[in-house]
């Protein structure tokens, strides 16, 4: 089967910087033109003395030739969808020529030998089409006694249109090649972004939401005894919200393509952690931070370290409630550095345990174990053996992936 390669076809199609002439921008229309231009050059002129083209006289015309002219010409029109056809209808219609004065046809075999090594699929074809134009030429020179250089030299030349075909054949498959992996490259980086988006906002929204939770539910169970500490509430309960909806506007402005990036503000880090713990104060946990990074860390490690420690006081609050006693200790190692969260389960301690055994951890601790990973870390998330919760995890200080 010989079949064309649409990008093989048009090799400079959207390559900035290229001309694209008539036979790339127009090929069957280019074809048509070539097939016409061929038929009458084959039909109207013959050798003469010296070497030379002179134009056949009008007796000559009318003769059975001209029907061999027709077919070998009409080939040309489909040299791109079927190379190898083209070919053996060439040679064939040049076969019965050969040793007469209608012997011209040797321009359309070297364009169609040129058109397998371009446009056909196998490039297995190319040597016997080679031989076999290479044997009509060797007939033509014995029957005109040419000299063997000569029919050398033609035979050369058919080989070389053959290579030049598969040559520029070989390079549009590169640069078709080169496109699909930088297009699939785009398409992963998109993905992973689009991913690496989806886990922050899976962050700001458990985090927010989980306070404001806790929060409103204490102010329900207060409204009636203690109006004021239910305002009090119900006003963190506000401010959460504002704040979840700063950090999303921030998130989902990397979505805009002409958003303005200056604009926006900086990613947090463990820097902020004195805010973060704040905050889980006012939702209810009685938070500790002992130890710290005494080294500054790459953009990103910061941001996965401060969104680990978010998503594990999140779970504490999620799971064992107001009230629960955590520390998160910051140590340093060498090229690594460790976070853990540690929680005595408070009053819902069961719960918490009995979720960690039956391997429910949601979608917060798989994403900090991604986090990690990505980085080249590790992250381990399992019940303390007198009650509670334990999360460490392990981050490189220089950032590298794994």
């Amino acid at each position: 089967m010989n079949r064309t390669v649409p990008h093989a076809e048009t090799p400079d199609r959207g390559v900035p910087g290229r001309r694209r002439g008539p036979f790339t921008r127009w090929p069957t229309g280019a074809d048509a033109v070539l097939a016409t231009v061929m038929f009458l050059l084959v039909a109207f002129l013959e050798e003469g003395p010296g070497d030379t083209m002179v134009l056949r006289s009008r007796s000559d015309l009318l003769h059975p030739a001209l029907l061999l002219f027709v077919a070998g010409a009409a080939a040309l029109f489909w040299r791109r969808r079927r190379p190898v056809v083209a070919l053996g209808v060439t040679i064939a219609a040049w076969l019965p020529t050969l040793g007469s004065s209608y012997s011209t046809m040797g321009g359309l075999v070297i364009i169609t030998l040129y058109s397998v090594g371009r446009y056909a699929d196998d490039a297995r074809w190319g040597p016997p089409g080679i031989a076999a134009a290479a044997a009509a030429l060797v007939g033509e020179g014995v029957f005109h006694a040419t000299p063997w250089g000569d029919v050398g030299f033609g035979v050369v030349v058919m080989a070389v249109a053959w290579y030049l075909g598969r040559r520029l054949r070989l390079r549009a498959e590169r640069a078709d090649r080169l496109r699909r992996e930088q297009a699939a490259e785009a398409r992963r980086i998109v993905t992973e972004e689009r991913t690496h988006i989806a886990r922050e906002l899976h962050d700001v929204v458990a985090h927010r939401v989980s306070m404001m939770t806790v929060q409103a539910g204490a102010a329900r169970m207060v409204a009636a005894e203690d109006p004021r500490g239910a305002l009090e509430a119900m006003a963190a309960v506000e401010e959460a919200g504002r704040q979840a909806l700063d950090e999303l506007r921030h998130l989902l402005g990397v979505l805009r393509p002409d958003a303005e990036r200056d604009g926006l503000g900086p990613q947090p880090g463990l820097a902020d952690l004195p805010r973060l713990v704040a905050q889980v104060r006012e939702a209810g946990l009685e938070v500790t931070v002992t130890g710290a990074v005494r080294e500054p860390l790459p953009a990103r490690v910061d941001l996965s370290a401060y969104r680990i420690v978010q998503e594990a006081l999140t779970n504490v609050l999620k799971h064992s409630g107001p009230g629960t006693r955590t520390e998160v200790r910051l140590s340093g190692e060498g090229d690594a550095f460790t976070i853990e969260v540690l929680d005595d389960g408070g009053g819902d301690a069961e719960r918490a345990v009995a979720d960690a055994h039956e391997g429910l951890p949601g979608h917060g601790i798989v994403g900090m174990r991604e986090r990690a990973l990505l980085l080249g870390g590790t992250l381990e998330a399992r019940p303390r053996p007198g009650g509670g919760f334990r999360l460490a995890a392990r981050l490189p200080a220089k950032g590298e992936s794994a």
